[in-house]
């Protein structure tokens, strides 16, 4: 009965703020202690006894008693921050408090009139906002206040910590002399102990956290047309020197991720016995983790060399890095460098994103984690601000096991167009870790494990499971991820040159994706589409160039399918071929898949997403060349940039050109085509081809080096075939193994690279990317559900 009693009087309460028509004064502590004196409120009631209706009522009738809740809120989590929250009262008042304040900030947000308010001073205040280290007196902002409150409440001795015990002092003296260095949360990066586990600790950090998500999710309430410079100010104040904490509370939610083992001691069914308080801590210091992390683009690179050496200047070019204090996070994020923390990181997220993937003879019975997205977007930051831990995911076999999940994922959601995020997440991240050498190097490694996917079940290398997927999202992938063809053959390009023997299986589907791409209809039907023929001829060439030896498989494969590279070479571009073709449109061969694929045992289908899924937008992806600068790897194998031609005219088709036709020719009408499939989706129905227009990307195709081969070897096969009577293809392989082109093909073309460069754009799609992940995922209890919100739009399939 008695918590019955407290829900009413809690209830009464609400209802006498939204009904009573003079202001109420903020001295009037009886009745403002009625929301968080003497009750003990769950989260989940907060919720449901102060309705969203009843916020907006206030906020637009009774403003100032909507103020003055905020205020006195701040301030009884400010006066707890400084007590140490010695009693259980105490402790209490904190946690309603914080609840309340989750309940009440989204609707804040979404007023621009309100916005401000927390960022305003309030007369009177300055005992809150009072530093009591130095003796000011004038007032912080409300947000500035609460920022403390928080971070200094999760370093509150038995509330959020361990308490050491050494001395005699009383909590309020121990909160301000602790240095909570030495009270971080888990052991780790910088940190060596691990403390005891505490399940009620991780429960208030947790309600704690949440309240510091509801804080920085301003964001989510400003369109993404906004001026992109303008940095999160609460992200800002939070990760700033102003936050004594800020070192702690970064490397605590760090190690407290990364030393996240879901399967304990492996018990089966245990996480259906045990609730794991835990798993909850992770998810939100995760979050927490990854929007604190939010940078702008452009300044990532300062940013990491000014961690290096404080006396760097930031780089004069770049402009569009916003004013604003230091973000301390980014800052240590790119500091970290010790090849033990390095390791911890990397094992710690390898082994998370692998969960999902556990295969036991129980069904069900290992508990599978839910937020591998916002562990991708971690590890993508990690790779973009820390160079040191990219070169060390990439020095050993180890990014493998990043790249295995990355894959599985995207084979799993590619017809789920409520996961189409999580495809691209994953692509970008790929197409990062294509730019660099060692990547297309450790793919070479052979595939042993077997995780149950429907691809065809193959003998082979890392890469044959990337191309072979590849070729499953292209063709079997949901139509919104037709955007992304460019970025899932810059990938297989960057690697190619790599590449020491690909299987049979993934030869075959890369010479059924130049088979698709290169039908009449299909290259007439957009202005862009051709550039995917120059992507995959460009892989032919690498590996006939610089790999030929190993790759027979392949090699037998143009063989077999040399009429694909005749009727290229030979395709009609006069207005009556051009019209005829467009006449046969029909299905495209690229949705069309073999039947005889053999899928993996175990091996469930990509489904796609049940009715009434819901879903977040995303802004459009950048075009190919927007995301990429070419770099060309010269004979001691470092990379030199490639200067763009100066009429900036010449698109992805002219890349796979010989070096001396590159230097010769350029295609006016690039400047067209080379814009993203995203953006030029809607200006394709008022555009036809035209014979112009084709013999300017036609004449360009890089077939020389393959036409040679044919020229060459078909023949030769031919012959042995006839002589000897085969008809086995092992017979050819091995002729095939034993055979060199030598002196016999085009002086090898330079091996361009595209790496990935941060943009507006990218960091844009980022930001609604992680925010609409964030939003779908907090839904007990749901913080932001049926708020105004403007960065993206929520979609019901």
């Amino acid at each position: 009965m008695g918590n019955s009693d407290t829900k009413l009087h809690f209830r009464k309460a609400v209802i006498q703020l939204t009904t009573r028509t003079q202001p109420v004064e903020a001295t009037d502590d009886v009745f403002w202690d009625q929301f968080w004196v003497d009750c003990s409120i769950a989260v989940q009631d907060v919720f449901a006894l102060v309705p969203a209706a009843e916020i907006r009522a206030v906020r637009e009738e009774s403003p100032s008693n909507l103020a003055t809740l905020c205020y006195k809120a701040v301030e009884r989590l400010v006066q707890c921050a400084d007590s140490g929250c010695p009693s259980e009262k105490e402790r209490q008042m904190v946690l309603n408090c914080t609840r309340l304040l989750t309940r009440v900030l989204p609707y804040i947000f979404e007023d621009a009139d309100w916005r401000g308010f927390f960022w305003s001073t309030i007369p009177g205040a300055s005992r809150t906002g009072s530093s009591h280290e130095d003796g000011e007196t004038e007032a912080r902002p409300l947000a500035e206040s609460l920022l403390l409150a928080v971070s200094n409440l999760l370093f509150c001795p038995d509330f959020t910590v361990q308490t050491h015990k050494r001395s005699s002092l009383d909590a309020s003296e121990e909160v301000r002399s602790m240095d909570s260095c030495e009270y971080i949360w888990e052991a780790g990066v910088g940190f060596a102990q691990s403390p005891p586990l505490n399940y009620v600790h991780d429960l208030n950090r947790t309600e704690l956290l949440k309240l510091l998500l509801t804080c920085f999710s301003e964001a989510m309430y400003l369109s993404p047309s906004s001026d992109r410079n303008v940095l999160n100010p609460w992200v800002s104040f939070f990760c700033s020197a102003e936050n004594r904490h800020a070192l702690p509370l970064f490397t605590s939610l760090l190690n407290v991720v990364c030393a996240y083992d879901p399967v304990g001691f492996g018990f089966p069914y245990n996480h259906l016995l045990f609730s794991d308080q835990r798993e909850q801590l992770v998810e939100q210091a995760l979050q927490v983790l990854v929007v604190s992390l939010e940078h702008e683009s452009g300044s990532a690179a300062g940013a990491a060399l000014q961690a290096l050496d404080p006396s760097t200047p930031p780089p004069s070019g770049e402009e569009t890095q916003p004013s604003g204090p230091v973000n301390l996070f980014v800052n240590y994020l790119s500091r970290i460098h010790r090849e033990e923390d390095l390791s911890f990181v990397l094992k710690g997220l390898a082994q998370l994103l692998n969960n999902p993937l556990i295969q036991t003879y129980l069904p069900r019975s290992t508990k599978k984690i839910q937020f591998h997205q916002e562990l991708l977007i971690l590890f993508w930051k990690f790779c973009d601000f820390n160079k040191k831990f990219l070169f060390f995911v990439l020095k050993s076999s180890d990014v493998l096991e990043m790249l295995v999940p990355i894959l599985f994922y995207l084979n799993d959601a590619r017809a789920d167009q409520s996961r189409v995020g999580l495809v691209h997440i994953g692509v970008f991240i790929l197409l990062l870790l294509s730019g660099e050498r060692n990547f297309g190097v450790r793919l070479n490694k052979p595939y042993t494990l077997r995780v149950p996917m429907d691809i065809p079940v193959f003998t082979g290398t890392h890469a044959d499971l990337l191309i072979v997927i590849f070729h499953k999202v292209i063709t079997c992938g949901h139509q919104r991820l037709h955007p992304l063809f460019d970025c899932l053959l810059t990938i297989v390009v960057n690697i190619s040159p790599y590449l020491k023997s690909l299987s049979m299986v993934a030869a075959n589907k890369l010479l059924h994706l130049l088979e698709a791409f290169s039908s009449p209809w299909f290259l007439l039907s957009a202005p862009q589409n051709h550039n995917l023929v120059f992507f995959l001829l460009e892989v032919f060439n690498n590996i006939i160039q610089y790999q030929f030896d190993g790759n027979s498989n392949l090699v037998y494969a143009i063989i077999r399918k040399r009429n694909v590279f005749h009727q290229l070479a030979n395709l009609s571009t006069d207005a009556a071929s051009i019209q005829k073709a467009l006449q046969r449109r029909k299905k495209s061969g690229v949705s069309n898949m073999s039947a005889t694929d053999e899928s993996m045992e175990g091996s469930r289908p990509a489904v796609p997403a049940e009715p009434g899924t819901l879903k977040a937008s995303l802004e459009a992806t950048p075009g190919i060349d927007k995301i990429t600068e070419k770099s060309q790897v010269s004979e001691d194998g470092t990379m030199v940039a490639v200067a763009p031609p100066p009429s900036m005219l010449l698109g992805d088709a002219g890349d796979a050109e010989s070096s001396s036709e590159r230097n010769h020719q350029v295609d006016h009408n690039q400047a067209a085509t080379s814009r993203s499939r995203a953006s030029s989706v809607s200006s394709a129905a008022a555009w036809s081809a035209n014979p112009d227009w084709m013999l300017s990307w036609k004449s360009k195709l890089p077939l020389q080096t393959i036409m040679r081969l044919l020229q060459v070897l078909v023949p030769q096969v031919e012959k042995i075939c006839i002589d000897k009577g085969l008809t086995d293809e092992s017979e050819i392989l091995k002729f095939l193994q034993h055979g060199t082109l030598v002196g016999l093909l085009p002086v090898p073309h330079p091996i361009l690279i595209r790496k990935y460069q941060a943009n507006a754009g990218t960091a844009m799609w980022f930001r609604t990317y992680m925010w609409g992940i964030i939003y779908l995922r907090n839904v007990d209890p749901p913080i932001w559900y049926d708020t105004d919100i403007r960065l993206f739009e929520i979609q019901r399939i």
